[in-house]
């Protein structure tokens, strides 16, 4: 199958209302099987602890959900797309207020499942992990 022939998905802003535009997300780079995202977390979407603000988990599961369907999507012909059926974090540590650096990849794509990983960054520390299994779906 060939890759996509059509531009990045964060190449230019997906039309609102979208959770892209809502979050401010940034596309850094995406190539095959690979994407990087970043997000500049405000403390609007956190919750206060003694220790300070934390990221809510949601919302770092949504960037590395994000970060793992662009890696998806660039190994995706033109007459299909995709669609999460599994998403599984890991949180390693707190998520503070700041940018946030999401790196997914495919890890391996049959005809009808992707199998992708993902890794959550703040000031080069690992703060998560994911992996999701993507179902292709064609029109054929």
């Amino acid at each position: 199958m060939s890759p996509r022939s059509r531009k990045p998905w964060g190449e230019h802003p997906p039309p609102d209302p979208h959770v892209w535009n809502t979050l401010a997300y940034r596309g850094l780079t995406q190539a095959e099987g690979h994407a990087v995202i970043e997000w500049d977390a405000p403390v609007e979407y956190c919750f206060h602890s003694p220790s300070g603000p934390i990221v809510h988990g949601g919302m770092v599961a949504a960037l590395l959900d994000t970060a793992m369907g662009g890696a998806c999507w660039t190994l995706m012909g033109e007459d299909e797309d995709f669609l999460t059926a599994d998403l599984r974090t890991e949180f390693h540590r707190s998520a503070r207020p700041g940018i946030l650096r999401a790196e997914g990849r495919v890890v391996q794509r049959n005809r009808r499942v992707v199998f992708c990983a993902a890794e959550l960054f703040q000031d080069d520390q690992l703060i998560a992990s994911a992996r999701c299994t993507q179902i292709v779906r064609g029109t054929d």
